[in-house]
């Protein structure tokens, strides 16, 4: 299923549709602030191990990250955050970023690993967010990749639709996507290092 949805303004029941498939663990693609992600509630085993078979990926090594509503959401996936820390994710956030913080118990349960870290995306962008909120936990989220050589991002959504419209639930049309990541800063021993440079400028 194709849905159209528009960033200024999503349709509230359209919003609603898509959380009742991610509840009864339906995978769905949609737009970020930067490019296109992949993702399922986080709280479905089996739509998980669905997300990871889709990008290939063995669920007990993968590197997935959790696209959250607010920061309100970090403490019941990360454990304490010092204070100088806390105030770049406040300065940041929204944002094109992707933060490694430290990984409390809860997420190695839910993948089944020995993770002790976890990666937080807040984007700036209202149709994931408002799903995330209407959810209640965040949902898991890993990049859409093209399988051209030269482009390694697709950004039409149409085109997206056309790849995965047999692998997935929904895919949400949000308009053109960007074809730059997000910034990676790992920022799970107490300092800041920015490990991929992409979209976002850290203030």
């Amino acid at each position: 299923m194709l849905i159209k949805l528009y960033n200024d303004n999503p349709d509230s029941r359209q919003i609603k549709k898509i959380v009742d498939v991610l509840k009864k663990g339906g995978v769905i693609i949609y737009p970020t602030d930067t490019v296109y992600g992949l993702g399922c509630d986080i709280t479905n085993p089996k739509a998980v191990e669905r997300v990871a078979q889709i990008k290939g990926l063995n669920i007990k090594k993968a590197h997935f990250s959790f696209i959250c509503h607010d920061l309100s959401h970090l403490s019941s996936y990360t454990l304490a955050i010092n204070t100088p820390i806390f105030k770049v994710l406040k300065r940041n956030l929204p944002g094109a970023f992707t933060f490694i913080l430290k990984a409390n118990s809860q997420v190695p349960k839910l993948f089944k690993n020995n993770k002790k870290t976890v990666g937080i995306r807040i984007p700036d962008n209202n149709i994931i967010l408002e799903i995330v909120k209407e959810l209640g936990n965040p949902i898991l989220t890993t990049s859409v990749y093209d399988n051209d050589e030269i482009i390694e991002y697709t950004t039409d959504p149409e085109l997206i639709y056309d790849n995965y419209a047999d692998k997935v639930d929904i895919v949400i049309d949000g308009g053109y996507g960007d074809n730059t990541p997000s910034t990676v800063v790992d920022c799970s021993d107490g300092d800041i290092q920015i490990i991929r440079e992409g979209k976002g400028e850290l203030n």
